[in-house]
């Protein structure tokens, strides 16, 4: 697929939330095996399917906008880098186990914030999917807020590692926020990022507090990612998740 495309604006937004969620459940897929309890394997590969699951909806549906013969397989392993939408936030590599649970907590908890919000869509499908996926959302945040909590206030190791993961998370914050333009171009029907903030503060902010860390204050932040700008990590990922479909074209089980 060409990098130079133009899309409608519900298209475009529907795929920016689809890849947030398509990348961030294969960086979450990459512990399978790895995190540091079996249950843990288990917890993040079920969170990562739920993520799935709504990149699976969301990529449809902005393919079907789009209206160019699209499918979710084809936007999830054909298009190139520049053509991903999603925040640099959920591209970044998982590293140490606390920057994983520093990263889902911000994540979560502003998808929390962001389906509490599309739930009041004047779109049927995009209301449809954040009525469901709210739900998911919930422990996923509530999931990332007890290790958080556990590292944080645990042992002086665990706390640093936590403070450390969210030092290293906390650049990418504010991307998530960026002024989306299709919140002026559908009003009533997208949500503008900068309003779910608040919320999304007051949640994390206590969540810290009573893990005993603080909240980092970065010099520098992520931008460019809703337009295509990602980080090096982005293309390593993509050249692994799409390595089987681009390898045999027109392959079926």
């Amino acid at each position: 697929m060409s990098s130079v495309r133009t899309v409608p604006p519900l298209a475009a937004y529907a795929l920016a939330l689809g890849d947030d969620a398509l990348i961030l459940a294969q960086r979450l897929g990459e512990w399978v095996s790895r995190a540091p309890q079996i249950e843990e394997d288990v917890a993040l590969a079920n969170i990562a399917l739920d993520l799935l699951g709504q990149a699976r909806t969301l990529l449809g549906y902005g393919g079907a906008v789009e209206g160019a013969g699209w499918d979710e397989d084809d936007l999830a392993y054909l298009r190139d880098d520049r053509d991903f939408r999603n925040v640099q936030l959920v591209e970044i590599p998982n590293g140490d186990f606390a920057v994983t649970m520093a990263r889902q907590l911000v994540f979560s908890a502003y998808q929390c914030e962001l389906y509490a919000a599309l739930e009041r869509s004047g779109d049927a499908t995009l209301a449809g999917l954040a009525g469901k996926a709210v739900k998911e959302v919930a422990y996923h945040r509530d999931h990332a807020t007890q290790w958080v909590l556990r590292l944080g206030d645990g042992t002086e190791l665990s706390h640093e590692r936590m403070q450390a993961g969210l030092d290293q998370v906390w650049p990418y914050v504010d991307e998530l926020f960026d002024p989306a333009a299709a919140a002026s171009q559908l009003p009533g029907i997208v949500t503008d990022p900068a309003t779910l903030r608040p919320a999304w503060e007051r949640y994390v902010t206590s969540v810290l507090t009573e893990a005993t860390c603080r909240t980092p204050e970065p010099r520098w932040r992520s931008r460019g990612g809703r337009d295509g700008l990602h980080t090096e990590h982005l293309g390593h990922l993509l050249a692994e998740m799409q390595h089987l479909h681009r390898s045999y074209p027109g392959a079926t089980w």
